[in-house]
């Protein structure tokens, strides 16, 4: 009953439903729910409402999920990724658009690895040596010595 109540106040859009009662939409396999959830929650409602359409496994949730794809939160396009995956599409234009934005996800976790791994390597920087940078180092040896 209260998990209920606090779908009819999300619908009413006065609060957002927990994990808890997510978990119990996924238990009871409540799919209008969890879809109505992917499409008006905040992002951690969206992501969770598409990792539970990933467990209840209905294909009549594909093109919401379709939908979630394109989602702001990269957590959100991949959950929503992953459900896309695990309801095992056959529409050829679906297993094109999941591969292309697997392929995207894979890309920016590349690219996030990358600047972690530049961001722990530490640069030599030789320099060459020019003509100018040796008249400066002469005429700051010459200031250090002391005059007569």
């Amino acid at each position: 009953m209260l998990h209920q109540l606090t779908y009819t106040l999300f619908k009413l859009r006065l609060t957002q439903p927990s994990e808890r009662t997510i978990k119990l939409w996924i238990k009871a396999h409540a799919v209008l729910k969890l879809e109505y959830a992917l499409k008006h929650g905040n992002y951690k409602t969206r992501q969770l409402a598409a990792e539970g359409l990933e467990h209840v496994g209905k294909p009549s949730s594909i093109p919401v999920l379709l939908n979630a794809i394109n989602d702001k939160i990269q957590n959100v396009s991949i959950a929503a990724l992953n459900a896309l995956e695990a309801l095992g599409c056959t529409d050829d234009l679906v297993i094109s658009i999941t591969n292309k934005r697997f392929n995207w996800v894979k890309t920016i976790r590349d690219k996030e690895e990358k600047r972690h791994v530049k961001k722990d390597k530490k640069y030599n920087i030789y320099r060459w040596e020019r003509a100018s940078k040796k008249s400066f180092d002469l005429v700051k040896a010459r200031l250090n010595k002391p005059i007569r």
